[in-house]
């Protein structure tokens, strides 16, 4: 998917917008309606707490408390085509018919591009980490004329900002397993 640096932050005004700042506990009724109206259901869980947004085409988006990002549904079809992460840590599980469609998660330095997959994108200050826990994601920089990677499973990337190419790591089981466990796995 190609943006212009303007349009990177713009969302189109039919798009549904869920923002999810803060603790999970006392969700007003409007930010699960707002999931409900671009094709997901809201629901909360503990250990650790977390929002889970079950879509209708069987995407799962899990949010660890206090990430920070909005759905996005660029064609209007009411089912959410990417999502556009500011902070924390998410992890998608998108079915064969999501990555079809190009499901995408976008951040301030990155792009993480499904290709029927399971993964984790976490914003932490200037820096996106992108890792797949199973199936293929390619990864490449928001700007720049870098080329990007595209990472299997227990493979990881950091991203920041800059020109340099971007690395391919198998991640240490300990990051992993620190990273999942933010997500209840």
């Amino acid at each position: 998917m190609t943006r212009s640096r303007t349009s990177r932050w713009a969302i189109p005004l039919a798009a549904m917008r869920l923002v999810l700042l803060g603790t999970l506990f006392h969700l007003p009724s409007s930010e699960a309606a707002r999931a409900q109206g671009i094709g997901c259901v809201l629901q909360t869980a503990t250990a650790p707490q977390r929002q889970i947004l079950r879509c209708r085409d069987g995407l799962t988006i899990e949010a660890e408390a206090g990430a920070a990002y909005n759905l996005v549904d660029q064609n209007r079809d009411g089912q959410p085509d990417a999502v556009n992460l500011q902070g924390r840590a998410i992890l998608i599980d998108a079915p064969a018919q999501s990555a079809r469609q190009g499901f995408q998660i976008m951040t301030p330095q990155a792009i993480a591009a499904v290709r029927g997959t399971q993964w984790v994108v976490d914003v932490i200050g200037a820096r996106t980490s992108v890792f797949v826990v199973t199936g293929r994601v390619a990864v490449r920089r928001i700007s720049g004329n870098t080329r990007g990677v595209s990472l299997g499973p227990g493979e990881g990337v950091d991203v920041e900002a800059g020109t340099s190419p971007l690395v391919v790591r198998r991640w240490p089981a300990a990051r992993a397993a620190a990273l999942l466990a933010r997500l209840g796995r």
